[in-house]
C-alpha cells in the first residue's frame, strides 16, 4: 500500500475534527445552559444566527457531523467515494464564503476563500484523483 500523503493525512484530522465540533455544536445547542454553552463565546453571531433555527439547526449539524465523519473514514481508507464527498464539501464550503463575501454577511469569509479553494486545487489534481479507489 502507498503512503499517505501529508495533505490527505492533514484533510483526515480536519475533517475529524469538523465532525467533533459539528456534534459538539449541536448537543449544545439541545443544551443550552450545560457546561457546552461556553463555546459559543468563540463566535455568538453564528450561536444567534443557530439558535434561531430551532431543532433545524441540530439536524444541521448532526448532519455536518456525519458527512465529515464519512469523509474522513473514506480519505482514511482511501476510497473514491470519501474523495468525492471530500471534493464536495470544500466545494460547498467555498461557495458558502463567496456567497457570504458578496452578500456582506460575514466579511470573515476572506480567510477561507483561498483555503478552499488551495484545497480543492490539491484534491482536483489527476495524481491525487487517481490514489483513490
Amino acid at each position: 500500500m502507498k503512503t499517505r500523503t501529508w495533505g490527505i493525512t492533514a484533510l483526515i484530522i480536519f475533517f475529524f475534527a469538523g465532525a467533533s465540533i459539528s456534534l459538539t455544536a449541536g448537543i449544545s445547542l439541545l443544551f443550552p445552559h450545560s457546561f457546552l454553552a461556553s463555546i459559543w463565546r468563540l463566535n455568538p453571531r453564528a450561536h444567534e444566527k443557530l439558535s434561531s433555527l430551532g431543532v433545524w439547526a441540530v439536524i444541521l449539524l448532526s448532519t455536518v457531523s456525519v458527512f465529515c465523519a464519512a469523509t474522513a473514514i473514506g480519505l482514511w481508507r482511501r476510497l473514491r467515494w470519501g474523495y468525492w464527498i471530500a471534493v464536495c464539501m470544500i466545494g460547498i464550503n467555498l461557495i458558502a464564503n463567496v456567497t457570504n463575501l458578496l452578500l456582506g454577511t460575514e466579511p470573515r469569509a476572506i480567510v477561507g476563500v483561498p483555503i478552499a479553494a488551495a484545497i480543492l486545487v490539491y484534491l482536483l489534481r489527476k495524481k491525487m484523483r487517481e490514489s483513490f479507489v
